[in-house]
Formats: structure tokens, sequence, C-alpha cells
């Protein structure tokens, strides 16, 4: 069975209420998580957490209000790439890094990772790939974090099989299968949050595990259907959706086959 490695490539901060409707104003530490699922035959870095690359592309101009707006504090021991080595894998060692969606604290370690396999969602990298300006500072994307001959390796995964998910996890009926992974790591549509927003199914000894992404920034979104601040709506691609997807969270934690893990679970 799959095995699930994370790693925290430093954090964002933001008033809790932000977040989790209702959490007041104290400031809360969001961590920017990555993961490493290694299957029987493959590696797959999920996501890269905040870089090096993210501060150089943020420090001034237009894209400095990405970290007026939510500071983040990060440490180069702390990119991904440094902490695989830690672990004896370089960046060629993986089949795939996977993207859950574009914006910058999934993003920024890409030119980390340049030539390595990248799987996206098409959809949603059409609706990103053109943005700039304050159009890309909107929806959380720096274009700055786009290695160079990103799109000659980066995959669809609406390419991969489409197939039938196992009944314990519904309410989620279908997702992609990852080529390589064994059967088990399936790639699922976590719509709402940003164009082509992604989760994945890892079938793990202990049981199913749901990375979720931002479909949730808390536990208790999910849990007891409490959303975030209004306000939280101006970065979200479709904030209807987003409900939706959180109520199908909270269907499938009520079924309790999956462990829902967030990518900025904090202390809310």
């Amino acid at each position: 069975m799959a095995t699930i490695t994370v790693f925290e490539a430093g954090y964002c901060t933001h008033a809790g209420c932000m977040a989790l409707r209702g959490a007041g104003m104290k400031v809360c530490r969001f961590p920017a998580r990555a993961y490493l699922i290694e299957t029987a035959s493959g590696r797959f870095l999920w996501d890269t957490g905040y870089a090096s690359h993210f501060i150089d592309a943020t420090r001034s101009g237009l894209f400095a209000w990405y970290r007026r707006v939510t500071p983040v504090y990060f440490d180069e021991r702390e990119a991904v790439v440094r902490q695989l080595g830690e672990h004896g894998i370089r960046a060629s060692d993986l089949d795939a890094v996977i993207l859950s969606h574009f914006h910058g604290d999934h993003i920024a370690g890409l030119r980390d990772f340049q030539g390595t396999p990248t799987w996206l969602s098409g959809e949603g990298w059409a609706a990103t790939r053109s943005l700039k300006g304050i159009g890309a500072l909107r929806k959380g994307f720096v274009p700055g974090l786009i290695p160079p001959g990103f799109e000659s390796c980066a995959t669809a995964v609406e390419s991969f099989s489409r197939v039938e998910l196992p009944a314990e996890l519904a309410p989620f009926t279908h997702a992609y299968e990852a080529p390589g992974a064994d059967g088990e790591l399936f790639i699922v549509d976590l719509p709402g949050h940003a164009a082509g927003h992604l989760g994945a199914f890892v079938a793990t000894a202990s049981g199913w595990v749901l990375l979720a992404s931002d479909a949730a920034w808390s536990p208790a979104s999910y849990r007891e259907l409490i959303g975030p601040s209004r306000l939280a709506h101006i970065i979200m691609d479709e904030p209807a959706r987003y409900y939706d997807t959180l109520r199908m969270l909270n269907r499938l934690h009520r079924g309790g086959h999956v462990s829902i893990r967030l990518t900025h679970e904090g202390a809310l």
C-alpha cells in the first residue's frame, strides 16, 4: 500500500476568521504542506509549498501585495527539494509532481523540479496560464513561478483513465487513476476554491486518505459545515461550487472510512 510523507515548507499568517467564520481576529499560522506519495513502484510529489522563488517573485512591485495580504515566513532549509534530499530522493527520482491548483503557495517550488513530469488540471491551467498583472494577483497566481519549458513537461489529468471509485469513498464516485501508481492513487475534482482544484485519494495500509488541498482551511469547516469569511470569496473561483465540495467532504467525513488532510490546516 502507498505511504505518505508530509513536508511543511513555510507558512503564512492571517486572522483566523478569514479561514473559518466566527474564529475571531487572532492571527493564526497556516503551514504550506507538500506530500510525497510512494506506491510500490512510483514516487509522486503533491504540490511544492513555498520556496525562495516565491520570496524573490513577490519582493517588490505588484505581486508584493500577495505577501502584504498574507505575510509569508520561509526558511531555505524548509524547501521541499532540500527535504526530499534529506530522504535520499532527488527531483529526478520522482515520477511526477502533481499540482492541486496554481496558487503561489502550491507552485512556488516548481523551478526546483524543472524538467520533472508535472500533472495538473488541463481545464484549470487553460484558465490560468494567460493571467497577468492584477488579474493574476486576484487569482493568487504568480506567473514568475512557472519555469521555462513548463508546458512541455505538463500532462492534463483529464487524459488519464476515469474510473469508478470504491463505495466507501461516497459521495465521490469517479476519479482519474494515476498512471504507474499501482491503483493506489486517484485524482479527484474538488471544484470551487480555484480553477481546476484537485484532490487525491490515496490507499494506505491504515486506510484511505484524501489529500483535500484547499477545499477547506480547518477541519471544522467540513465537520460542521462552517465556511470561511465572505471576504475569502474574493479569491475563490466559484464560491457556490466551493460549498458544494464542502458538503461532499462533510458526507465523506460522516461515512467514517476516510482520513481527510488539508494543506493549510492550522490551529483553528
